[in-house]
This record gives structure tokens, C-alpha cells and sequence, in this order.
């Protein structure tokens, strides 16, 4: 017996090694994330909280609080702008240089009022505005990115190892001798993946938005018309991985390869607004971003179809563009 599990556990280890992509992926898959998230977390201290200023920063040269360790000062282009900022907790405060300094505060956030007593500490003559709003949790924040990471998942894993498994088994070699056509069968893949997906995701959102009361000020035909967008984004993205290889390693690895950097870079656990230029250029460029710029911008500040649709755009020019490329080298045999 110990002989026979020897020769299969020597077997075994000389497949997976002769397997080089899944091998290559093994390697440097993790040691690319450590090393990705110590580049871009690493460095100095980052500024704790932001601060707009009409006018841009530079209108604050002579002020002591311009110089206050660990805050970041925006240029903001009007005051309607700033306040929409300010009530919906994306900035600490509002500043219009003086004299008197004047800044806008939204009674309802911890953020502001710790900037304030900083401000207060700097300065004791800047004029109080206060401006109401209701607070964003972090958990409202964080719903939609849970939702959107949970449709991530299922539609890059659940099709491209769904039609993996039927390469590996020859179900598609039978069903290439049948009339079925490429397209007819991952047209149904995807619909059938968008229906369950659709499904999960609308039962999360009743059952665990009724159990954590978030706050949300949309309208669920905009984020159906997200959600199926996003969903085909992914889908799409999945059979272009799927489509010729039959390695399930390989594939484990693409997968993997693709979702981390959407879970750490698209704002699902925590907002990049404060990361340099160049690595918001390119969270932005991830389908995951986009799909949650336009969920929360519905689910929590109750914006229109005008506002999320470049968002949607680019949803489905990604669709398109993977699911012409997952058509185009779709592989019936092994």
C-alpha cells in the first residue's frame, strides 16, 4: 500500500512541476502581492484626513493649520461642490481663506470634528458654518463592496471552472459534435451564471440590508441595470480565462491573478482617494472600480443615470471586448 500512494504522490509532483504556467503562478502570484502592497501602502505616513479649500491650498500659505502634520488640502472648484463633499463625509472640512478663515462643517461626522479642534487649536478666530447631512457609516460603505466582491468571485470562478471541468471531462468534445454552435453555448453560460448571480446578490441585499439598516438613497432600477452590467463584465472576463486552456492550476492562477488586485485596489475595504495619481489610474481601469463608483454613488448619495453613466460605458465596452476575445479563441478539445 505504502508503495502504490508513493508512486502516485511521486506521479502527482511530477505533473504539477512539468506544469510550468501552473508552477510559474504558485510562485510568483503571492510574492507579487506582498511585494505589490509594500510598494504601495509602504513608504511615509499618509495624511489621516482631507480637508478642502476653496481656492486650492496654496490661498493658505501663511496660515498655522496649513502646516498641521497628517492632513491633505484639495483645491475645490465651488462652494456647492465643497458643501456636497462636506455632507457627504467625503471631506473633513470646507475652508474659504479669510480674514476671517471661514469653514463648513457637517455636525454629524467624527472626521470633522476632530479637524475642527485641530482648526480651532490653529486658528481660534476661524468662523464656524455647521452643515447637516446624514453620516455614511462605514458599513454603508462597505455593503456594495461586499455585494460587488461576492458577484466578483462567483462569475470569474463559477464559469471559467464550470467550463474548464467540461473540457477536462471531453463534454465538450461530445458537444462539439452536435449543432451547438460556440456562441449558443457561452451565451448560455452566461445567462445562466447573470441569473444566479442576479438571484444571490437580491437576497443578499434584502435579507442583509433589513438586518444592518444601511442607508440607502437609490433606486433599484439603476442598480439592477449596475448589477447586470457589472455581472457580465465579470462573466465575460472568466470565459476569456477559460476559453483554450485545460490546465486547472493555470487557470486557478490566472483567476487568482486577476481578483486581488480588484479586492485591494477597487475601494471595496477602503477608499484610494488619498493614493498617488498613478495607481488610481489604474484602479480605475479594473471593472470591479467601476461597477462600485456606480453602486454607491446610487446606493448612497442618490445619483441619477446621468451621473454613473461613463461608468456604465465602460462596463460594457469591457463586456464586449472579453466576450469577442473568449469567442474568438474558444477551444472545444483538450
Amino acid at each position: 500500500m505504502i508503495r502504490r500512494l508513493l508512486a502516485v504522490w511521486h506521479a502527482r509532483n511530477l505533473e504539477f512541476l512539468r506544469d510550468r504556467g501552473s508552477l510559474l503562478f504558485t510562485l510568483v502570484l503571492p510574492l507579487s502581492i506582498i511585494l505589490g502592497i509594500g510598494f504601495i501602502f509602504g513608504g511615509p505616513s499618509r495624511p489621516l484626513f482631507t480637508v478642502g479649500v476653496l481656492g486650492g491650498p496654496a490661498t493658505l500659505a501663511h496660515n498655522r493649520f496649513a502646516h498641521t502634520r497628517y492632513l491633505r488640502f484639495l483645491p475645490v472648484a465651488s462652494r456647492q461642490a465643497g458643501l456636497r463633499a462636506v455632507r457627504h463625509d467625503h471631506i473633513a472640512l470646507l475652508l474659504a481663506p479669510g480674514p476671517p478663515l471661514r469653514f463648513w462643517v457637517n455636525t454629524h461626522s467624527p472626521k470633522g470634528y476632530i479637524v475642527e479642534q485641530l482648526l480651532r487649536a490653529a486658528d481660534p478666530g476661524a468662523v464656524r458654518l455647521p452643515v447637516s447631512g446624514r453620516q455614511i457609516r462605514y458599513v454603508d460603505w462597505l455593503f456594495p463592496g461586499i455585494l460587488a466582491m461576492n458577484m466578483m468571485f462567483s462569475c470569474l470562478f463559477g464559469v471559467g471552472y464550470v467550463v474548464l471541468r467540461y473540457r477536462q471531462s471531453g463534454f465538450l468534445k461530445r458537444l462539439h459534435a452536435t449543432p451547438l454552435t460556440a456562441f449558443e453555448f457561452l451565451s448560455a453560460q452566461v445567462l445562466s451564471r447573470l441569473g444566479i448571480i442576479l438571484l444571490i446578490t437580491a437576497i443578499l441585499y434584502t435579507v442583509v440590508g433589513a438586518m444592518i439598516h444601511f442607508h440607502d438613497a437609490g433606486n433599484l432600477a439603476l442598480l439592477l441595470l449596475i448589477a447586470v452590467l457589472g455581472a457580465f463584465a465579470m462573466i465575460a472576463l472568466g470565459l476569456t480565462v477559460s476559453a483554450r486552456l485545460a490546465s486547472e492550476e493555470l487557470v486557478n492562477g490566472l483567476l487568482n491573478l486577476l481578483t486581488w488586485p480588484m479586492v485591494m485596489l477597487s475601494g471595496a475595504w477602503f477608499s484610494l482617494a488619498g493614493a498617488p495619481g498613478w495607481l488610481r489610474w489604474i484602479a480605475d481601469a479594473l471593472p470591479l472600480t467601476q461597477l462600485l463608483h456606480a453602486a454607491r454613488a446610487v446606493m448612497l448619495y442618490g445619483a441619477g443615470l446621468g451621473a454613473i453613466a461613463p461608468n456604465l460605458i465602460y462596463l460594457a465596452v469591457v463586456t464586449l471586448v472579453f466576450l469577442g476575445i473568449g469567442a474568438a479563441s474558444f477551444k472545444w478539445r483538450i
